[in-house]
């Protein structure tokens, strides 16, 4: 479901040459739920219904300058009770548009905010590694305590403290 929705928008995008902008403003919506527990409950929660929905995110759109394609995308989801598939389908249309533009999408998870030469460096080793243009598309999640989980494709490389914290309980449980 996602990718049909991701695949629509992106052919209306790709026809009215808004690729961009309508990724800048699916990105800011994103980062805002993020960082907004109440507007993070309203878009994952089954209790709202979907005119309470429509309505609230109508105002969160207008409030946060969000117009055009990327808005009527959004109030569609939630009108149609798919607003919780926002991500994904955000998630699948970056993947279209890299592919339009031959390059490769890498999702990078880091404890931190990158800076802009980790995230150049993390670039030119995926480069090397896939053989094309990559494009990074990090978020963050303090829960991995440090590290990175990286992932390309269906290929996924999980060096995050967290995992490792857990890989060594598991290894003193069958020693002891």
């Amino acid at each position: 479901m996602p990718g049909r929705y991701a695949t629509a928008l992106f052919e209306l995008a790709l026809d009215e040459g808004k690729l961009d902008e309508i990724l800048s403003d699916l990105d800011r919506f994103l980062a805002l739920v993020d960082s907004v527990p109440d507007l993070q409950r309203l878009v994952l929660s089954p209790v709202f219904t979907p005119d309470e929905q429509t309505r609230s995110i109508a105002a969160v759109l207008d409030k946060a300058g969000i117009s055009g394609y990327a808005a009527n995308f959004i109030t569609l989801a939630a009108q149609n009770r798919r607003l919780f598939a926002v991500p994904e389908m955000v998630s699948a249309y970056k993947v279209l548009l890299a592919e339009h533009r031959g390059e490769t999408v890498a999702e990078v998870i880091a404890a931190e905010d990158l800076s802009a030469e980790q995230v150049d460096s993390i670039k030119d080793a995926l480069k090397s590694s896939v053989g094309r243009d990559v494009r990074v598309d990090a978020r963050v999640d303090p829960a991995i305590l440090g590290g990175l989980i990286v992932k390309v494709g269906s290929r996924m490389i999980d060096n995050s403290l967290r995992t490792k914290l857990q890989n060594l309980r598991v290894a003193m449980k069958e020693v002891g």
